[in-house]
């Protein structure tokens, strides 16, 4: 059983990338997106969208960005409440936990299926999984 919480999340602003919701293209994705954006001192989120069968691969905006934000996407992640869990380890073996972690996540509440499953990258070896929860408290 995985620890939760639930957790009140404002809008935020992201850059994202479009890719399919398939490990190739989440590995060759994140690979040119870290490349194209720099890691050293970035936010970097994960978004799912279950019925589009897409992943958004995202960052926050900062003032020091291209004007053209490299040609990124402009777009705003939902606030609202959430069920939290963190998961921490080293990669590869990280990375192999966040579908199962996910998807009991998902289990412990009603989702919000207007909302995205969010991956917020916090450290190199510490991932918080967020599920977006219908209705408020």
């Amino acid at each position: 059983m995985i620890e939760t919480a639930r957790v009140t999340k404002q809008p935020r602003p992201l850059l994202v990338r479009r890719v399919p919701d398939e490990l190739p293209a989440l590995q060759q994705g994140w690979a040119e997106f870290e490349e194209l954006v720099g890691l050293r001192g970035r936010k970097f989120y994960g978004l799912v969208d279950v019925a589009a069968n897409e992943y958004l691969l995202a960052t926050v905006p900062r003032d020091d960005d291209p004007a053209d934000a490299w040609g990124l996407a402009r777009f705003e992640l939902p606030g609202g409440d959430y069920l939290r869990t963190v998961l921490r380890g080293e990669p590869p073996e990280l990375y192999s936990r966040i579908g199962p972690a996910m998807q009991e996540l998902e289990s412990l509440t009603t989702v919000d299926k207007e909302r995205y499953l969010v991956e917020f990258y916090k450290r190199h070896n510490e991932i918080e999984l967020w599920v977006p929860v219908h209705g408020s408290a």
